[in-house]
């Protein structure tokens, strides 16, 4: 029997960045994303010659190796070693033998948390495969456990919990890492105006969104104050997010996207750069009204609002960037998982 899952990418509509400890920890933190049709993949075939296979086919890296408790942590496909060697800690308290194939639509430093969606989805195939008893909370909080505490990754906590929930959510974050996720019930044509209007633009470029973010804490342990002041404005932007797309003031949408992008770069060093900077004024001379780097920033995805018809313009106007525009629509669902 062959054991399946899938978790959807997200995009980061507002507050990101206040979801990282220690913020969240000492003022709250508040973000609201949505779930788009961009996913990871995952496929479990148990094996009987005690043997773990892993086959990242995205990244064309494969690795065999004698089954074994515990995985050595030697860079080397370590985000899958440290989902394994937590599963049979936490549940299997013996070692398993099998087939660990994976493959994610964005690739890694996209800024629409791969990462942390791979890891909530290869979860779901263990769950999937071992029945075990883990409810939605329980999943998210796992995998953010195996990336910020078991493997010492750097970032914060949405990713996890929108890779698992799904939909728009409004996420809150405070300290001994408490998360409450509230599902925002949106009408369907508000949902297809967003997506018409939202453009997703590849700058063809990743980051190692660590560095960023290993900045982003330093500067809120340092009471920086123009960092943690931002930060606390992008918690009042995910506010403002939240209600302008409940009560379907549309044309609030790209103003609350350039306030939150204006306060984001003040968070921490090498979340924009020249080119970024570029590309956003270009497509706002184009006719969008606002818009921002995806995750931590440095590369990666951007998304611009245009409102009416100025997507077309602003797909033209970026186009001696060399960049790739991805099509997307917004998803309802978060991690499932099947067998067959």
């Amino acid at each position: 029997m062959i054991f399946r899952s899938r978790a959807p990418l997200r995009l980061g509509l507002a507050g990101g960045g206040t979801d990282v400890s220690p913020y969240s920890d000492i003022y709250g933190g508040a973000v609201l994303n949505a779930t788009i049709s961009m996913f990871a993949y995952a496929t479990i075939e148990p094996r009987d010659d005690n043997k773990i296979v892993f086959n990242a086919i995205d990244r064309n890296e494969k690795i065999e190796i004698k089954s074994s408790e515990f995985l050595e942590i030697d860079d080397n496909l370590d985000l899958l070693k440290g989902i394994y060697n937590r599963i049979v800690k936490d549940f299997t308290k013996k070692p398993l033998a099998f087939e660990l194939s994976t493959y994610v639509d964005a690739p890694a430093g996209s800024g629409l948390g791969s990462s942390s969606t791979l890891v909530v989805a290869v979860i779901g195939a263990f769950a999937e495969w071992l029945k075990l008893p883990l409810g939605e909370y329980d999943i998210a909080h796992l995998a953010f456990e195996i990336e910020r505490k078991d493997l010492n990754m750097a970032g914060g906590k949405q990713d996890q919990y929108a890779a698992t929930f799904g939909g728009f959510n409004f996420m809150e974050f405070y300290e001994n890492d408490k998360v409450i996720v509230n599902p925002l019930r949106i009408k369907s044509d508000i949902i297809n105006e967003l997506q018409f209007n939202i453009l997703l633009y590849y700058t063809g470029t990743s980051r190692l969104s660590s560095k960023i973010i290993e900045a982003q804490v330093k500067n809120v342990y340092k009471k920086e104050e123009k960092s943690v002041e931002a930060m606390h404005k992008l918690k009042e932007q995910a506010i403002m997010m939240k209600e302008a797309i409940l009560k379907g003031k549309l044309d609030e949408i790209g103003e609350i996207l350039d306030y939150g992008w204006q306060y984001k770069k003040q968070m921490a060093e090498g979340i924009t750069n020249s080119v970024i900077d570029e590309i956003y004024e270009t497509a706002k001379k184009a006719g969008a009204t606002g818009g921002k780097i995806s995750g931590a920033g440095g590369g990666g995805f951007m998304m611009f609002y245009c409102p009416k018809n100025t997507r077309y313009k602003v797909i033209e106007s970026l186009q001696p960037f060399g960049g790739e525009f991805r099509r997307f629509q917004f998803t309802k669902y978060g991690l499932e998982s099947w067998r067959v």
